[in-house]
């Protein structure tokens, strides 16, 4: 290496590689792979009596990387930290600047919100210095969360058992499941009724809902109020009271943010929050195209912004306007009102180039990387698309002062609904249902009316998605935080997933219930939200670190003592499995491991006998004809069926197995799971069921 060389410093070997291939044989890029420098995990690394000074050491096994750096920069003429753009990165820069003996005064920090050629000569032309307000924001909320993680997690161990920990915006997400739990344990249903209507107009029958009587808007809660109303009706004639058409927009959906990417990608493409984050991380430090070489195909992805760059809205207005026509190019952005609470340092996350559309690039991609990238393509480009316009009518009929309401909707222009609809938790996707073409006056004729009952339902148990969009709302944790939350509250068995919702654990619901009672700010939901907002200002130089944290540690610290003397032990015992171990003869109890709930021996570690815990489905091995098909797990989580005589009977099957035998030939019947439900197939033949 000579002296002219530039040395350029990024997270991971593949942003590396990336961005060497765009700024030439001059530069050297390395990876110094995250942190280098960090606070020690053996104790809590803050010095309160000497105004909270973090004390950081070499990351256990960064040594060799550290020298390797340390060599080339004697060697550079100059040094490039280009670390995320975000609070991390800039901390992760500024550790490199103190590990490598350089001025942070000098402008050596180079950002940029995407990796392709453009952005990366541009950012190298305007190197800035190290933004110690976006550096003290991060030390701020690592400094806070060892005050409180090194503090209370021991009396946890002390206290409950080891291996429990308690953080800020952890505490708050299992106080929103175990909120939700009581909700649903306390829910008392409650009854009501609907009647629906099948009409006949000339020869086109539709459907209408009872909507009241006299006027009036009218519930049904019991039997008795259907019976008063099909009382008060005088036989199957109903006249057209009204016909109401309007033309109704709906704009598209903006971009993704870290939070929206994270809950559509859990509806949509079943993904969990971190793997969201591990293949958006991938997609965003670059693949490899070929001929092309390694490009980045997506901004930044942590980031709490909306808003695009003007280069990519007109290539974005170009694409949709050669291939869907002019009408279906926006005319005018809607005016959106910006989260209050966002920061908006980045874009949003879209694609570094609209043209690099996703079926182009299928044959580099993985299937999840492909499925996401499609994603976030398709959300972007139906963002820059025309409202679609909806043509809808709404039908009232009368008989006897009794209305019925039938409503339809037609797509008169799809704008863009053509490329992309958002899905929710409780919405669905929008389709025509056309009603006859009725006037006023004109009779129609009731040729059913069906009453039903129903009972109103809990609330529902929060799934990952609705968990997250929870949390922003109420300002907790920020766009980084989320996919990490998740995964401790799991990792401590705080919460399990039932049916892909969270349940809180007893684990949790006890550590909870200390926590509630001894450090009551930790989880009042406001006080969190304000901590955050404290750590924004700082990030713009309005507070200082220092100040923020004394305030917090001052009421900590008294409450801390409280808990010290006043706190009880909890015992947890461990829930009888009522079957006895097979080597010792003790009776088994039910543990919690990384996997889930399994069988244990009690008398470890003298006994280290472990049974998994199998769910028989009533179907005899279709392989042995001996034992039973039953309900495992892989590792992964995935729910998988197989004889329990393995492993002397080998049968396996991801489909559920059925308890009668195909018709045709007389071998398996399986279930599958479709996007339309549930079909059932046979496993040698043709033969199908839907």
């Amino acid at each position: 290496m000579y002296m002219s060389d530039y040395l350029v410093i990024v997270e991971s070997p593949a942003k590396a590689k990336t961005i060497g291939k765009y700024l030439g044989k001059k530069y050297v890029v390395k990876a110094s792979m995250g942190h280098v420098r960090d606070l020690p995990k053996s104790q809590m690394g803050v010095s309160v009596e000497e105004n909270y000074e973090p004390r950081y050491i070499t990351i256990r096994g960064k040594g060799p990387m550290l020298k390797e750096l340390k060599t080339a920069a004697k060697k550079a003429k100059r040094i490039y930290l280009a670390a995320d753009p975000d609070r991390e990165g800039e901390a992760i820069a500024w550790h490199l600047a103190h590990s490598l003996n350089m001025d942070d005064t000098s402008p050596c920090r180079v950002v940029f919100n995407e990796i392709t050629k453009t952005a990366i000569k541009d950012a190298f032309k305007q190197p800035r210095q190290i933004d110690m307000n976006l550096v003290d924001a991060q030390q701020a909320r690592r400094v806070l969360d060892r005050l409180v993680g090194y503090n209370i997690s021991p009396l946890l161990w002390k206290k409950v058992k080891k291996g429990l920990s308690a953080g800020r915006v952890q505490s708050v997400a299992v106080k929103l499941i175990t909120d939700r739990e009581k909700e649903i344990n306390q829910f008392q249903p409650e009854e009501y009724w609907h009647i629906q209507g099948t009409f006949l107009a000339g020869h086109e029958t539709f459907e209408a809902k009872f909507h009241g009587r006299n006027g009036k808007k009218e519930s049904l809660g019991t039997q008795a109020d259907v019976d008063q109303v099909l009382a008060q009706m005088d036989g199957d004639a109903f006249r057209v009271a009204s016909v109401t058409k309007k033309e109704r927009r709906r704009n598209p959906v903006t971009p993704f943010t870290t939070s929206s990417l994270q809950q559509e990608a859990a509806r949509r493409l079943n993904f969990r929050a971190k793997k969201t984050m591990m293949v958006a991380q991938q997609l965003y430090e670059g693949i490899d195209l070929g001929k092309q070489g390694t490009v980045g195909l997506i901004t930044y992805m942590r980031t709490d912004s909306t808003r695009i760059s003007e280069t990519a809205e007109k290539e974005t207005h170009a694409y949709i306007e050669a291939t869907y026509g002019k009408a279906y190019v926006r005319e005018s952005k809607p005016k959106k009102k910006q989260n209050s609470k966002a920061q908006d340092a980045h874009e949003a996350i879209r694609p570094t180039s609209t043209l690099q559309d996703p079926k182009s690039l299928k044959p580099y991609l993985s299937r999840d990387q492909h499925r996401l990238y499609k994603l976030i393509w398709e959300r972007l480009v139906a963002s820059e698309m025309a409202p679609a316009v909806m043509d809808t009518m709404t039908v009232d009929l009368e008989n006897h002062d009794v209305y019925f309401r039938a409503t339809g909707s037609k797509v008169k222009f799809p704008g863009f609904m053509k490329v992309y609809v958002e899905t929710g938790d409780d919405n669905k996707k929008e389709e025509d249902r056309l009603l006859p073409d009725l006037q006023e006056g004109e009779q129609v004729t009731a040729e059913k009316l069906a009453p039903t009952q129903h009972f109103t339902q809990p609330p529902p148990r929060y799934t990952e998605a609705r968990l997250v969009k929870t949390l922003e709302e109420l300002g907790i944790g920020r766009p980084s935080t989320y996919a990490p939350t998740l995964d401790t509250i799991q990792r401590r068995h705080y919460v399990a997933l039932d049916g892909k919702r969270f349940v809180p654990t007893e684990l949790g619901m006890i550590v909870l219930d200390l926590i509630v009672e001894f450090f009551p700010e930790i989880l009042d939901v406001a006080f969190t939200a304000k901590m955050e907002e404290d750590l924004d200002l700082i990030e713009e130089g309005r507070e200082d670190w220092v100040n923020v944290i004394d305030q917090f540690y001052q009421g900590f610290e008294a409450r801390l003592k409280v808990a010290e003397e006043e706190m009880r032990e909890v015992e947890i015992k461990d829930e009888p499995a009522g079957e006895d171990c097979e080597k010792c003869g003790q009776e088994m109890v039910f543990k919690m491991g990384r996997y889930g709930k399994f069988m244990a021996c009690p008398n470890f570690p003298e006994c280290r006998h472990t049974k998994a815990i199998v769910k028989e489905i009533g179907v005899k091995c279709p392989t042995c004809h001996e034992g039973n098909v039953v309900e495992r797990k892989s590792k992964k989580r995935r729910i998988f069926y197989g004889c329990d005589r393995y492993p002397d009977c080998d049968f396996v099957s991801w489909d559920k197995p059925i308890a009668r035998p195909c018709p045709k030939c007389q071998k398996v019947l399986v279930e599958k799971k479709t996007k339309k439900g549930v079909s059932v197939h046979c496993t040698s033949c043709d033969y199908e069921e839907s």
